[in-house]
């Protein structure tokens, strides 16, 4: 029963890794949009360099990419851990105190996810559209959950790994030094 699992496992850290890659690739799109907009103004070329509707694009744009990074620097366990006291705990209450949080930050993206999409269907149904672009806002909202969703697949992910029911896929190496 453990090789489907350690499959969805690794299925699921690999679209961790594509959509933060492609998280990537539009916060690149937005510095380049924010970078022309500026120059273009500062040089008195409104008219011919600066994009319309470019405070729409970063927005979303900003808010797409946090979705799509947050899943990968989640399972690198990439974000803030405080060592000082926590290394010189036994393995026992590591692994309890990691898993507590892990199940805990699990439960805030499954509510987060769901609030994202109420919010999502709320702007669906009141048809609110960027300034400039007229785009639809829930667009960005859909791309969003995209992230939320892979965010939420991430978390039950690491779950299964903490209680022992999967592995890291092989190869694996979290930022952190110590795996339990």
């Amino acid at each position: 029963m453990t090789l489907p699992i350690n499959a969805l496992i690794a299925l699921i850290f690999n679209a961790a890794l594509w959509i933060a890659v492609f998280g990537g690739v539009a916060l690149a799109a937005i510095a380049f949009i924010a970078t022309l907009n500026i120059f273009g103004r500062v040089l008195g070329f409104q008219d011919l360099v600066t994009i319309p509707g470019d405070f729409g694009l970063v927005g979303i744009g900003t808010a797409l990419a946090v979705f799509f990074f947050l899943p990968w620097c989640f399972l690198k366990a990439g974000h803030v851990s405080v060592d000082i006291l926590f290394k010189r705990l036994p393995n026992a209450m590591q692994w309890l105190i990691v898993t507590l949080s892990d199940l805990i930050l699990t439960i805030l993206w499954v509510v987060l996810s769901h609030r994202l999409w109420l919010s999502m269907i709320a702007e669906k149904n009141n048809i609110d559209v960027t300034y400039v672009l007229s785009m639809p806002l829930w667009w960005g909202y859909a791309l969003c959950m995209i992230g939320a969703s892979i965010g939420c697949l991430a978390c039950f992910a690491k779950l299964l790994i903490d209680f022992r029911f999967g592995q890291y896929p092989k190869g694996w190496v979290i930022d952190s030094k110590k795996v339990f």
